[in-house]
């Protein structure tokens, strides 16, 4: 994908950025196509390539749809009013670095609903067509499952846009979240079905969507939706494929050389010398100033909570989190994590950092005292690196599994020890959806799998956020929350969204 990189970028320009800074301020979900595009196959492929352009986006998979995983009990976040804000669950949804998630999410689905109504009609080979239709059902698929769990429930679901009208864009909210889930599971499913493997693309292609990465998101689907059968037959298509296996060690998993490794099945692509390619989480989560030797921003680090939730022999501690003492290799130096001169930051909250995403800063700097951009963007304003960010790992399908069978009420212990054998921990016989949410917290830590819903979906966040957060020295950071079930299950609907929909938006019941 980073070849296309700047065919990508030319038709962003083109006509991509002029829809999000114009219309999509007034228009809700998506806006006309151009009617003199649409006609080459240049022009399919270009469209095509303009879908994944907004994963690259500060307020995507960067930092801002993280901060709605704020929430959860493993992160603690730099203080700034609007983290504190989420953290408490007194948000409006007009908030600058959340207000954004909506809105991209809109358009890149009219971007993938461009690409279906129109290829069809565009001179081009069936496998080429056939892997481009895919490519857009997949990809819609996945930015409609991350609104819909995020926005919607029983009362009332997302609003599913007009695919063959695009100018029909005043479309109501679905009855509720299950026709979401309904709609998005049918387009997996044709994905699926149009999709080559990923060992079928070539190089150039890696990073667009594949067979198995439909399949991985109709596991994550069906267990939102609760279709605990469906959850288990998509994720043993997986198993049986024979395209995937656990990496023997963990800490390989956060490594650039395995960005498309047997574990990769779906994740944000990355470049340290594209300014303009991949998610900046990694920097993002780098300590503040970065000790004086790059801009790292400081704004997620994991708790006492999460740190203690790991058995000490368990090998995924180390490689999820720098504790004070820790020695770790930092531009090609060895030092010492809160230690003399890595003493951490005043905002830092928690005293720990995430490690699993540290290796592209281990690397040494150039002779000329440069960051190596091979693996570092050396603007520290845009700390995107080479290291591809993982949205959906194979582990997390296998855990999903687990999940589906603890559910249903079947044995889940050849899941769960597969988990625990690469972290150098023992069999469990008899395993429950206790032993489940530990390893699911332990294997997931710091990732967009999102332990904040994972806490809703199974109904423990009231009596998780009950209980405050800590420092690593005891201290308390973060005091007793109320998360009520009734009303912060979802996040409020952004209000400039609801005022331009003419009727046909309204807000989540509870939230002002």
């Amino acid at each position: 994908m980073k070849k296309l990189s700047l065919l990508l970028l030319s038709f962003v320009l083109l006509i991509g950025t002029s829809a999000c800074e114009s219309e999509l301020d007034v228009v809700p979900q998506g806006a006309p196509s151009s009617g003199n595009f649409w006609k080459t196959p240049a022009d399919a492929k270009a469209g095509v390539n303009a879908i994944y352009a907004l994963y690259s986006d500060d307020n995507m998979y960067g930092r801002g749809f993280f901060w709605l995983n704020n929430a959860s009990d493993d992160i603690g976040t730099k203080p700034r009013q609007n983290a504190e804000r989420i953290k408490n669950f007194i948000v409006d949804g007009s908030e600058s670095d959340t207000k954004d998630i909506w809105r991209l999410h809109y358009e890149i689905m009219k971007r993938c609903n461009d690409v279906i109504r129109n290829i069809p009609n565009i001179p081009l080979d069936e496998k080429t067509k056939n892997a481009m239709l895919g490519e857009a059902y997949f990809n819609h698929a996945v930015m409609h499952l991350e609104l819909a769990y995020h926005y919607g429930d029983d009362r009332a679901g997302i609003p599913i846009q007009d695919r063959n009208d695009p100018t029909n864009v005043y479309v109501p909210r679905a009855k509720n979240v299950g026709e979401n889930y309904a709609y998005i599971a049918a387009d997996l499913i044709k994905a699926a079905d149009l999709l080559p493997y990923f060992n079928e693309l070539t190089p150039d292609n890696y990073g667009r969507a594949h067979k198995t990465a439909a399949w991985g998101y109709l596991v994550r689907t069906y267990l939102y939706a609760k279709d605990w059968d469906n959850a288990i037959k998509y994720a043993n298509l997986i198993v049986g494929s024979g395209k995937h296996k656990l990496l023997d060690n963990f800490e390989d998993v956060f490594k650039i050389q395995n960005n498309w490794s047997t574990e990769y099945i779906w994740s944000v692509t990355s470049s340290a010398e594209n300014t303009s390619l991949g998610s900046i989480f990694p920097g993002v989560c780098l300590e503040d100033k970065g000790w004086g030797v790059y801009n790292g921003w400081g704004n997620f680090y994991p708790t006492k909570e999460l740190f203690d939730t790991y058995d000490p022999t368990d090998k995924r501690r180390s490689a999820t989190i720098l504790q004070k003492g820790d020695k770790f290799t930092y531009f090609g130096e060895v030092v010492t994590f809160n230690e003399g001169s890595h003493v951490v930051s005043s905002s830092n909250r928690t005293g720990y950092q995430f490690k699993k995403y540290m290796e592209p800063f281990s690397y040494p700097k150039t002779g000329s005292g440069g960051v190596d951009i091979r693996y570092v963007n050396a603007n520290g304003d845009k700390p995107s690196t080479a290291l591809n960010v993982p949205l959906l790992r194979y582990a997390d399908v296998i855990l999903m599994l687990a999940e589906a069978k603890l559910m249903k009420g079947q044995n889940a212990d050849t899941e769960i020890n597969m988990i625990r054998h690469r972290a150098g921990l023992g069999d469990l016989s008899g395993t429950t959806m206790t032993d489940l949410k530990r390893e699911r917290r332990c294997e997931l830590a710091g990732e967009w799998t999102d332990r904040h819903y994972d806490l809703v979906r199974w109904g423990d966040a009231k009596d998780a956020y009950a209980k405050p957060l800590h420092h690593y020295d005891g201290s308390v950071i973060y005091p007793a929350r109320n998360f009520n079930p009734l009303i912060h299950h979802v996040w409020p609907i952004p209000p400039d969204e609801i005022a331009v929909s003419k009727g046909a938006l309204w807000q989540n019941e509870g939230w002002k």
